[in-house]
């Protein structure tokens, strides 16, 4: 269950997958929030250069490597608009952030692809938990999945 503060975050990383989908970009954002409530750093997928490892996600745990103590990171929540692939979930674990809560959940995301017929990725799709066994994870956030839906079905029939 999340709070009318944490669906603020969540509002905040669909309009940078937004932003992502006007640049031409698939639609995924993230923000990182400290304990008190801060906005640390926000991106959005940056994909659409080549470099597929350009997730927001991933842009997080490498920011907060390099910015941040241990104990903050552990304390931190990333908030983002879809659940973490495994590569991003394999960074936040090894740099040791907190809490993660999404959106929209990559079970979800995998039947949308599907339905709009669009290839499976060349990486399995695992829950965030099968790749980091003790992060707190909160999600899918029902009020605003379809948003998210949304963006990748005006994605996929863009490109």
């Amino acid at each position: 269950m999340v709070n009318d503060g944490e669906l603020q975050h969540l509002r905040r990383c669909i309009e940078l997958a937004t932003k992502a989908l006007v640049l031409g970009d698939e639609p995924f954002g993230s923000v990182l929030v400290a304990a008190d409530g801060k906005v640390l750093f926000e991106d959005h997928n940056h994909v659409a250069s080549g470099d597929r490892t350009r997730h927001p996600e991933f842009e997080i745990a490498r920011w907060a490597a390099a910015n941040m103590t241990s104990e903050a990171r552990a304390e931190a929540t990333v908030y983002t608009s879809g659940e973490h692939c495994p590569m991003c979930a394999a960074a936040h674990g090894w740099v040791g952030l907190g809490r993660i809560v999404y959106v929209s959940s990559s079970e979800q995301l995998a039947t949308w692809l599907a339905d709009l017929g669009v290839p499976a990725p060349p990486v399995r799709t695992l829950p965030i938990r099968e790749v980091v066994p003790n992060v707190a994870v909160d999600g899918p956030v029902p009020e605003l999945v379809e948003q998210v839906h949304d963006l990748h079905r005006r994605f996929h029939s863009s490109s």
